[in-house]
């Protein structure tokens, strides 16, 4: 049994990427998920100077142990003009301070989603190509687009091709795992 660490790369409270996480982990068993919640890890905009002067928090090592305790993770990631959001970006630069390879023989299921047709590709493809330079390996992906559309919070996505593509990728992961 793997452990697995779910969250979005979003701190909103209402962020649609962490209910597609919710949704994703609401399908696992046989493993051990530790679904999290970014809008309980706030941290300061990264400076080298605010590195020398406060040194790394509490939480941010925090953060740091549970992903590297997680077998793997499932991070969905959301998009602000075709990029991740300043606020993830942050967390990555906090995280990489720490420890370079935190993302050291993790394997990951990388999703993202968005109220727009692209589904936050953008951001998905940008987070694609840094996560392995952290050590972190990439299994599946997978993109929602539409979300108001396509998804519900009952039902979960309702779109039968993106279901499929969904339940496609989470095998994959889960296989590799």
């Amino acid at each position: 049994m793997s452990r697995i660490l779910a969250f979005a790369g979003s701190n909103s409270s209402t962020s649609i990427n962490y209910k597609l996480v919710q949704f994703t982990t609401s399908l696992i068993k046989d493993h051990e998920v530790d679904l999290i919640n970014m809008v309980d890890y706030n941290f300061p905009v990264f400076s080298e100077d605010l590195e020398r002067e406060k040194g790394y928090s509490d939480l941010l090592k925090g953060l740091k142990d549970k992903i590297v305790q997680a077998n793997a993770l499932i991070i969905s990631v959301n998009e602000h003009n075709s990029n991740p959001s300043a606020y993830f970006k942050n967390v990555l630069d906090w995280l990489s301070r720490v420890d370079r390879n935190f993302l050291a023989d993790t394997k990951i299921l990388l999703m993202s989603c968005s109220g727009g047709r692209r589904g936050g590709i953008g951001s998905l493809e940008v987070v694609k190509g840094i996560l392995p330079r952290f050590g972190g390996e990439i299994i599946a992906t997978f993109s929602l687009p539409s979300f108001n559309h396509t998804f519900d919070k009952a039902k979960g996505i309702t779109d039968p091709e993106l279901a499929e593509a969904h339940k496609k990728a989470l095998e994959i992961f889960l296989s590799q795992i």
